[in-house]
């Protein structure tokens, strides 16, 4: 049965989707408390950032 080139594609992006929330997940539970407080809060600007940036283009 030949894989189509979409397919095998879709396979590896969605592999490797998993791949990086599985390591993201395992770095924010061995994280200290606070270092995660920080990351959520930097994510947090992050976004709105982003979002402001998108806002100013249109």
């Amino acid at each position: 049965m030949p894989l189509d080139p979409m397919s095998l594609a879709l396979l590896v992006l969605l592999t490797g989707l998993v791949c990086a929330t599985a390591v993201c997940i395992v770095a924010l539970f061995r994280g200290h408390r606070s270092d995660t407080v920080a990351l959520v809060r930097a994510l947090a600007e992050l976004v709105s950032v982003f979002t402001r940036y998108r806002r100013k283009k249109q």
